[in-house]
C-alpha cells in the first residue's frame, strides 16, 4: 500500500529558530481570525446590512496596499526582527481598541472601520516582513517545503479561528473575542523578540520611494511573477464571498453565530487537509498550470456553493473551495520566491502582500455590492462562474507563466539576478 503523501515538517524539525516562530505565529494567527470573525458578526448585527460588511473590506483596501508597499521597503531596510517585534505589537493595540469600544452598551460602528483599516494596514507591513524572515531562516533547498509550511500555519488559524470565533461569540461575546486576540499577539511577539538580528543581504538598502519602483522594476518582463499576481487578483476580485456569510448564516440557514463561524471553518478545512496530504506539491515542476487548475476548481466550488439549499453540502463545497485556493498559493508562493534575489524579497513579498491583502477586500466589497442589488445567493454564483470565466483569460494571455517550470535551483530560463528566472 503507499504511502500518503503527507505534509514534510523537516524544516520545523531542523531549524528551531524557524519552528519558534512558526509557532508563535500560529497562535497569533489563530487569534486574528478570532477578531475577524467577531468585527463581521459585529458590524451585521449592528446594521443588518452586508453591504456594510461588505464596506469593513473596503476601508482596509488602502491602508493594506500602502501598508504592504511601505512594510516591503522597510524589511530590506532595516533589521528584519525587530521590524517584526514593532509590527505585531501594533496589531495587538488596535485589538485593544475593539475590546474597549465593544464593552460600551451600544458599541460605536466608526471605531470598528476606522481600527479594522489601521489594522489591515500594519498587517501589511508586518507581512514581508515576516515572509523574508522565514525564508532567511531555511536553505534554498527548502523553500519550497517551507512555504507549505507557511500556508499550514494560514490555514490552521483558518480553521481553528472561526470555528472558534462561533463558538466564544456565541458563549462569550464580542468582547471576549477580541480580549483572546490581544493575549495571543504574546506568544508571537516573544518569538520574534527571540531571533537574532536579520538584516537583508548586502546590509539592506535605503528605504524610501525609490526602493519601491526598484521592486516594481523588477517585475517588468517576468510573466511567471506576473502571473501569479493576476491569478490571484482574478479569483479574490470575483470569487471572494465571506462578506456575505453572516446573511447567508442568518437568513439563508436560519443559523445563528455557530453557523456563521462554520461558513469561515470550512476554507480552512478543506485547505488544512489539503496542507497535511501535500507531500505530491513538491514533485510538480509546472506550478503555472497547477495554479491555472486549483484556481478553476476554486471558482466552480464557490459558484455551487451559492446554489446549495442544504448546510452540510454549503460546507463541503467551501472545504473544496479552501483546498484548491491554498493548493494556487503554495505554487504561488514558490514562483515568487524562487525568482525574488533576497536584496529584493521584502518587495516582492511586499507586492505579493498587497495582491493578497487587497484581492479579498475588493472580492468583499464586490461580492457585498452585488448582494445589495441581487441578493447574497446569487450574487455568490455569479462571483464564481466570472473567477472560472477570469482564469481561462489569464491561461490564454499569459502562456509563459503557464509553462513556467521549476529545475534544479530555479526556474528552465536564464536568469539576470542569481536565482531569479527573466520571462
Amino acid at each position: 500500500m503507499s504511502r500518503l503523501p503527507l505534509v514534510d515538517l523537516e524544516p520545523l524539525r531542523r531549524y528551531p529558530a524557524f519552528r519558534r516562530l512558526w509557532l508563535g505565529l500560529a497562535v497569533s494567527q489563530v487569534g486574528s481570525q478570532l477578531a475577524l470573525v467577531a468585527v463581521f458578526y459585529q458590524v451585521y448585527v449592528l446594521t443588518g446590512s452586508s453591504f456594510d460588511v461588505g464596506l469593513v473590506s473596503l476601508a482596509q483596501l488602502g491602508p493594506a496596499l500602502v501598508g504592504a508597499l511601505l512594510g516591503g521597503s522597510v524589511a530590506d531596510a532595516v533589521d528584519r526582527r525587530k521590524m517584526l517585534v514593532v509590527t505585531q505589537v501594533a496589531m495587538a493595540l488596535c485589538s485593544v481598541g475593539l475590546a474597549w469600544n465593544s464593552l460600551a452598551d451600544k458599541p460605536a460602528l466608526w471605531p470598528i472601520f476606522v481600527l479594522a483599516a489601521v489594522g489591515a494596514g500594519v498587517a501589511g507591513a508586518d507581512s514581508p516582513a515576516r515572509t523574508a524572515i522565514m525564508m532567511n531562516l531555511v536553505p534554498w533547498e527548502s523553500f519550497a517545503t517551507a512555504n507549505v509550511l507557511r500556508q499550514l500555519l494560514l490555514q490552521i488559524s483558518l480553521v481553528l479561528g472561526p470555528a472558534l470565533g462561533g463558538l466564544l461569540l456565541a458563549r462569550f461575546g464580542v468582547p471576549a473575542v477580541y480580549w483572546i486576540d490581544v493575549a495571543s499577539f504574546a506568544t508571537a511577539i516573544a518569538a520574534s523578540a527571540a531571533l537574532p538580528s536579520l538584516l537583508p543581504e548586502g546590509e539592506g538598502t535605503t528605504f524610501g520611494l525609490r526602493s519601491i519602483v526598484e521592486g516594481f522594476r523588477y517585475l517588468r518582463g517576468r510573466q511567471a511573477i506576473q502571473g501569479c499576481f493576476v491569478a490571484d487578483l482574478n479569483a479574490m476580485i470575483l470569487g471572494m464571498p465571506t462578506a456575505l456569510f453572516p446573511a447567508i448564516a442568518l437568513e439563508h440557514f436560519h443559523g445563528g453565530p455557530q453557523t456563521v463561524g462554520y461558513l469561515y471553518a470550512a476554507p480552512g478545512a478543506g485547505a488544512l487537509a489539503g496542507m497535511l496530504l501535500s507531500g505530491w506539491t513538491a514533485r510538480v515542476v509546472r506550478p503555472g498550470r497547477a495554479v491555472v487548475a486549483a484556481i478553476a476548481v476554486w471558482g466552480a466550488a464557490i459558484a455551487l456553493f451559492g446554489l446549495s439549499p442544504w448546510l452540510w453540502a454549503a460546507l463541503a463545497l467551501l472545504a473544496v473551495a479552501g483546498w484548491a485556493d491554498v493548493i494556487s498559493a503554495v505554487f504561488r508562493s514558490t514562483i515568487l520566491q524562487v525568482e525574488s534575489p533576497d536584496r529584493l524579497r521584502g518587495r516582492l513579498s511586499a507586492i505579493q502582500a498587497a495582491v493578497v491583502q487587497g484581492g479579498p477586500r475588493l472580492g468583499n466589497a464586490e461580492a457585498g455590492a452585488v448582494a445589495a442589488l441581487v441578493g447574497a445567493q446569487l450574487s455568490v454564483v455569479i462571483g464564481g462562474l466570472g473567477c472560472v470565466a477570469g482564469i481561462a483569460a489569464v491561461a490564454r494571455l499569459m502562456p509563459r507563466f503557464v509553462a513556467y517550470r521549476l529545475t534544479g535551483n530555479g526556474s528552465d530560463v536564464p536568469s539576470v539576478f542569481p536565482g531569479s528566472g527573466s520571462l
